[in-house]
């Protein structure tokens, strides 16, 4: 069976991608008189509407990770990930209703912002210093990762295409800023959608019609919905996804920087839940696009999986592979899927950038030099988007050479989002949280999340804790190479036993208990330690004795002005607050940082599968 390889018409649909993106990064820059102040680079002069937005935050949060690994992991795990669009319902509510009315209030730019203003700047710098440190390395990874599985599948050229991605991100974003990001993402949405569709509509008319791909998926374990085994060590059911994955997505959509920027740059209020409502919508098509995809992978190999056939090396590849396999007769489509999953890294990539930017300028540079005049500052802050594209660049270099290392790294970066969620909340919800508080429930729950992070990482859950179901490669031509004989006829499922035994022997207790615990949990457990530590304290140290401003906390109003359209309040327009010009840094990166953790442990599992067949 020979697949597909890149034909011209393929580079020329991707370089048509990059081309568009960049002259809507050259429009921007000169439209409307161009970029005069660092608000307007930063911030789209806050005048930004809803649905711009909205697609924006889809496509940032949706990296090529989703685009490749997704189907990936529906292919393999079935569709019980599904249940994630409840998850992003209750995301998308808790961020609208509780976080953004705050921070829009308060009319800031850089999230980190608000710890000083509610606790002290010194909380406001360890904020700042690990989102950069964590976004860096993430963003390295966004550009590297999807970059190798689609070379070693297509042969699309692995340099070629991180430099042309690295350099038209960085252009487009220095130019453009903040508007330009969020235009070009409204673009790569389309190309995501595109891609998606056309593997989809090409797989249905392969498989003869959609029923012949659900009754495949049924009778493989595939449309495993409902799991509802409340074990937490169990890696995804029906509690996992809905509470792990709550307080997980909480941490990337409600209080990061890369998220909140974009919101907060809508002209009011109403604009920018609007934006979050609807790209929730967008959250859910993106999701049963993947989900279809991973039924329809399923279905066409259901009898012959290229992975244990060797035919691909990692679970990433498989989409890639099946693209070439079904596409391979129309010129120009293979390429629109490439492209459709470079839009996911250059969406992800611009918002990195352009955050980053934003929380060096606003709490790096605006508190230590006061007397900057705007013109400066948004020179400074297209020097700063400028030198961090350079960075990532760097950053995707060395994780072609650290590989495994930088993952880890990721991952254990990943718990980060736990413990600064717990701090955002202790600010907004509890009136007597106070510094001392807050720094010792950030330090305990960091502590915590760290621990059992790093225990994963070190003694990777077993696979009746992961369960992946079944593949097989019965129905290979044997003759093909790489399958040699028989043997390729089991899965993993054997190698369970011989994982125990040569594991059994030197795993600690904790391994099979603390450590083997949810991935989606890690976050839970980081946010719930901080609050309630933080409580603890606050109440011992006198919190209930100091008085807070209300403006700080989430109100009753708050919750109530969603019922008041029949006035319109004339003061909905936010005016920033002039005093004591700083800023807060950026936590967290925008997207599947868990996808991460993910891929990481079920590659180390892999390798040990891989030794003891």
């Amino acid at each position: 069976m020979s697949i597909g390889h890149f034909t011209v018409w393929d580079y020329v649909v991707f370089g048509a991608m990059l081309l568009v993106s960049a002259v809507i990064g050259v429009y921007y820059a000169f439209a409307g008189g161009g970029q005069q102040t660092s608000k307007d680079f930063l911030m789209g002069g806050r005048s930004m509407s809803a649905l711009p937005v909205a697609l924006s935050l889809t496509a940032s949060f949706m990296s090529a990770v989703t685009v490749l690994g997704t189907p990936a992991e529906i292919y393999r795990y079935g569709a019980i990930f599904c249940i994630f669009a409840i998850t992003y319902f209750l995301v998308v509510v808790i961020s609208a209703e509780v976080f953004l009315p705050v921070f829009y209030r308060l009319g800031i730019t850089s999230t980190y912002e608000y710890l000083e203003l509610r606790f002290n700047k010194y909380l406001r710098l360890c904020g700042t210093i690990l989102f950069i440190i964590q976004t860096i390395l993430y963003t390295g990874i966004v550009i590297y990762a999807p970059a190798l599985a689609l070379n070693q599948v297509t042969g699309f050229d692995l340099w070629g295409a991180v430099v042309a991605t690295g350099i038209v991100c960085t252009f487009y974003c220095t130019l453009g800023g903040l508007k330009a990001v969020v235009w070009t993402d409204v673009f790569q949405v389309g190309i995501m959608v595109a891609g998606f569709s056309s593997v989809i509509i090409r797989a249905v008319v392969v498989q003869e019609g959609i029923g012949r791909i659900l009754n495949d998926s049924y009778h493989g374990g595939r449309l495993n919905f409902w799991d509802f085994n409340p074990n937490p060590l169990q890696r995804h059911t029906f509690w996992t996804i809905l509470i792990g994955g709550t307080f997980t997505w909480t941490g990337i959509y409600g209080v990061n920087q890369s998220q909140v920027q974009r919101y907060i740059a809508c002209k009011t209020r109403f604009q920018a839940k609007l934006s979050l409502y609807i790209n929730l919508l967008g959250l859910w098509a993106i999701l049963v696009c993947a989900m279809f995809c991973g039924l329809a992978m399923y279905s066409i190999y259901h009898d012959c999986d290229p992975w244990t056939a060797k035919r691909v090396s990692a679970p990433d590849q498989l989409m890639p592979y099946l693209v070439l396999d079904i596409l391979q007769d129309f010129p120009g489509v293979p390429g629109l899927f490439v492209a459709s999953a470079y839009s996911g890294t250059l969406s992800t990539v611009s918002s990195s950038i352009n955050a980053l930017a934003a929380v060096t300028v606003e709490d790096l540079i605006k508190p230590y030099f006061t007397s900057l005049s705007e013109k400066k500052l948004s020179w400074i802050s297209k020097g700063m988007s400028l030198f961090y594209g350079g960075v990532c660049i760097a950053m995707a270099a060395l994780a072609s050479l650290l590989g495994g290392l930088l993952q880890a790294a990721l991952s254990i970066f990943g718990m980060v989002g736990g413990p600064l969620l717990g701090l955002f909340s202790l600010g907004i919800l509890s009136p007597f949280a106070n510094p001392i508080g807050a720094f010792v429930g950030l330090i305990g729950g960091f502590t915590v999340s760290l621990w059992v992070g790093i225990g994963a990482q070190i003694y990777p859950p077993l696979p009746e804790r992961t369960m992946p179901l079944n593949l097989t490669t019965i129905g290979c031509d044997i003759g093909s190479p790489g399958t040699g004989g028989n043997w390729t006829t089991t899965t993993e499922m054997p190698t369970l036993t011989t994982l125990v035994h040569l594991q059994g022997t030197e795993r600690p207790v904790l391994a099979d208990y603390w450590y083997s615990l949810s991935y989606l949990y890690f976050s839970t457990v980081g946010t719930l330690v901080t609050i309630v530590l933080g409580m603890i304290v606050s109440l011992l140290t006198g919190g209930i004795k100091q008085n807070i401003d209300r403006k700080f906390l989430l109100t009753k109003e708050d919750l109530l002005s969603n019922f008041s359209f029949s006035k319109p309040k004339t003061n909905e327009k936010v005016e920033v607050l002039n005093w004591k010009p700083f800023t807060m840094a950026d936590e967290g990166t925008d997207n599947p940082v868990f996808n991460h953790i993910e891929m990481n442990v079920t590659e180390n599992k892999e390798k040990v599968n891989g030794a003891h067949v």
